[in-house]
Formats: C-alpha cells, structure tokens, sequence
C-alpha cells in the first residue's frame, strides 16, 4: 500500500466509507506537508491546520497530518470552502491548499469509463498530480500564531456570566475580561431570554408588531 492508500485507509475507518471530499483533504495535507517542508504525520504541535469547512474533508486532512481538535492543532474557520491553510508554527510560514476550479471535469480523464461523476472524483482525485489537482499560494496570517495558539492553561473568569474562559480567548471591556458570549454576540441565547425578546416585539395594547422607538 501507498502511503495515500494507508491514510485513506484511516480516514474512511472514521466514516465507514470513502469520500472524494477526504481524498481532497488528505492530498491538500500531503501537498502543504510537503511545501512547508515538515514530515506527517505529527505528534507535535508544530504545524497547525485551519480549515474552511468540516466534514469529511477534515478527515482526510486529519489522517493526513495528525493534525486535530484534540490536540489544538486543527481550526475551523467556517468560510463552506474546501480549503485549507497550514502552518508551520516554528517559523510562522503558511500555504492555503484549495483544489482548482476544474477538478471535477479533470478527474474524468482518470476514470474514463466511470459514468458517475461521484466515482471518477474518487478515483481522479487520488491519481491527478498536485499541479492538477490543487493550487498552493503562500499566505500571511492577519492574526499572529502565538495570539491564535494561546498559552494552554491560562484561567480567568468572565465578570459578567462568571464562567471560566481557557486559552486566553477573553475579551478585555476597560479592565475587565469578558467571555466572547457576554461582549456578543453570541451563536446562543438562553431560552429564558428568548421569551423576553420574543415579549418585546409585541405591542402590549394592541398585541401588534412594535411601534419604532
């Protein structure tokens, strides 16, 4: 078996299928490895992948790199893109992996007589070379590494809800530190407060929608 072979082999014991989203995620992990100039997997932290969507795609690039959640060595900045960005955290060098726009039509030239468009991904995405397959664009960061990695272990609790915040992701209003819910807006609502909200949209004399203030 390829070394392609053994990493699909683990990324599709995750799912119980193979996918040509986790064949794009681990050839993009493969090629950006390989730009940076690291050795993947690893067990260190020393790359970092921020991917633009989850998936199954992250699992390819998971299997690929070591890269994962758990080991705080993997983001989702959520952009719907099957696109990554690794970087090599020693030396604050990054490349963003993106397939090229035409790979879906490419990938029939690799399975000629597959007549489902799902089956000669699958296939002409793990045989197309890289300057086939994917475009690799060196990038910069607009956050710095050592602001996006934080420092593990570091504590303070939001002077609003209380709650501990971890990996110094609190916000700062004048001296005091915020949870990122609290300085809102938040992906959530406590459903107590959903009420209340809902109750305010009404006008209480005529039960109407509100009057503009």
């Amino acid at each position: 078996m390829t070394l392609l072979d053994n990493i699909l082999e683990l990324s599709s014991s995750w799912h119980k299928h193979l996918c040509p989203r986790q064949v794009l995620g681990a050839r993009m992990g493969l090629a950006g490895a390989a730009a940076l100039g690291l050795e993947i997997p690893r067990s260190d932290k020393r790359l970092l992948a921020i991917v633009e969507t989850d998936g199954c795609f992250s699992s390819g690039l998971e299997a690929a790199t070591g890269c994962s959640v758990r080991h705080r060595t993997l983001r989702v900045a959520d952009y719907g893109k099957i696109a990554v960005t690794l970087v090599d955290v020693k030396t604050e060098t990054a490349v963003r992996i993106a397939p090229q726009l035409d790979v879906r039509q490419k990938a029939y030239a690799y399975a000629p007589d597959e007549k489902k468009h799902y089956y000669a991904q699958l296939v002409g995405y793990q045989h197309m070379p890289d300057a086939e397959l994917l475009t690799i664009q060196p990038v910069r960061l607009q956050t710095p590494i050592g602001q996006i990695v934080s420092r593990a272990g570091v504590r303070v609790n939001c002077a609003v809800c209380g709650e501990e915040i971890i990996n110094e992701r609190e916000m700062m209003w004048g001296e005091r530190p915020l949870c990122v819910a609290c300085a809102g807006p938040a992906y959530y609502m406590p459903e107590e407060l959903v009420f209340v909200v809902k109750a305010r949209k009404t006008c209480p004399d005529c039960q109407s929608a509100s009057h503009s203030q």
